[in-house]
């Protein structure tokens, strides 16, 4: 399967599918650490830049089976005061269903905040759905949360699924009659899962955002380029006196506190019973808490190491890896079950 991949970001899609053996026709992103680091992970996938003038690119109608892609979410959100579609940034929704038009993908992927199911009353939403149905896809749409998916984030986040065949399809991808309902995650043994220290040894934490200034949508939003960690602790334990106090991983704690650090690096107050210590996420938690392979963004970049700054908002504003695996896994599922 050819797929597409627009507001491609650090491609959480395609680290997602690598194992499904799909291969990326092309990618859209301008945001220049993102670019950079594209070329530098898939220098043979073309990467065409500005969506808006996806008329200039060298694809041809039916080239691609999906096309997958995450608008930006700003303008679904409080931050972006409710503009929804007459902000530019919503526009790229509708630039987005324009591009599946000109393709005519089988399949369509996209994902946003849940905002999007209020902005504008539910109006910016509606139509999007709407304009689905125009351009004869049958959809299914559901919320998804990351940390079901075996990461310790918490994660919510919209996904519509949909089919230029059959709406059946779409929503035999996304709706399982039993499991993943939203109800709490299996408790996992000790050490098992992904976590979000350094040792992979943590208990779940909030979301992954860019920035928690005032009327953030959850705290979603990317904004000025700042990760914060939403609520994240770590239950201690000691096992004697005499030893080293150690964690346990197989729940979330119940208390936190998170500090700005003023600067482009995410803080976070870790409490314990006894004592109050703060420290900072370091970009590979981070990679850990979307599920990317560590050191997935440490390239190089303008000629040295990479800073933290973009890594942390590139992460930031990326989606869930395993989310995606599984969502990619449903449509392979699904596309054999109907070509045997």
């Amino acid at each position: 399967m050819k797929y597409l991949s627009v507001c491609s970001g650090i491609e959480a899609a395609s680290v997602a599918w690598e194992g499904l053996k799909w291969e990326a026709a092309g990618f859209s992103e301008i945001e220049p650490f993102p670019c950079a680091l594209l070329q530098h992970r898939f220098p043979a996938v073309p990467n065409f830049g500005d969506m808006t003038k996806h008329d200039t690119w060298p694809l041809a109608p039916r080239s691609v089976d999906l096309v997958v892609g995450g608008t930006p979410c700003q303008s679904f959100s409080v931050a972006g005061l409710r503009a929804g579609m007459v902000d530019p940034r919503g526009n790229l929704a509708l630039t987005f269903l324009a591009i599946v038009d000109r393709l005519r993908p089988e399949w369509v992927v996209w994902e946003n905040v849940p905002g999007v199911l209020s902005s504008n009353g539910g109006r910016d939403f509606g139509a999007f759905l709407g304009a689905l149905v125009e351009l004869r896809y049958g959809f299914a749409y559901r919320i998804l949360d990351a940390q079901h998916f075996g990461v310790a984030q918490r994660r919510r986040r919209v996904f519509v699924v949909a089919n230029a065949t059959d709406w059946r399809r779409a929503a035999t991808v996304l709706l399982e009659p039993e499991g993943l309902r939203g109800d709490p995650a299996p408790r996992r043994a000790k050490g098992q899962g992904t976590a979000a220290s350094a040792d992979r040894s943590a208990g779940t934490v909030g979301t992954l955002c860019a920035d928690s200034h005032p009327g953030s949508y959850g705290g979603q939003d990317a904004y000025t380029g700042r990760l914060i960690a939403a609520p994240f602790v770590k239950a201690k334990r000691a096992r004697s006196a005499d030893d080293d106090e150690t964690w346990q991983a197989d729940r979330p704690a119940p208390t936190l506190s998170v500090f700005d650090s003023g600067d482009s690096r995410a803080t976070v107050a870790i409490v314990t019973p006894a004592t109050l210590a703060v420290r900072r996420l370091t970009p590979v938690e981070c990679e850990r808490l979307q599920g990317f392979p560590d050191d997935w963004t440490n390239i190089t970049y303008r000629g040295k190491p990479a800073a933290d700054g973009p890594r942390y908002k590139a992460i930031g504003n990326s989606m869930a890896v395993p989310v995606m695996r599984w969502i990619g896994e449903r449509i392979d599922a699904v596309d054999r079950a109907t070509k045997a």
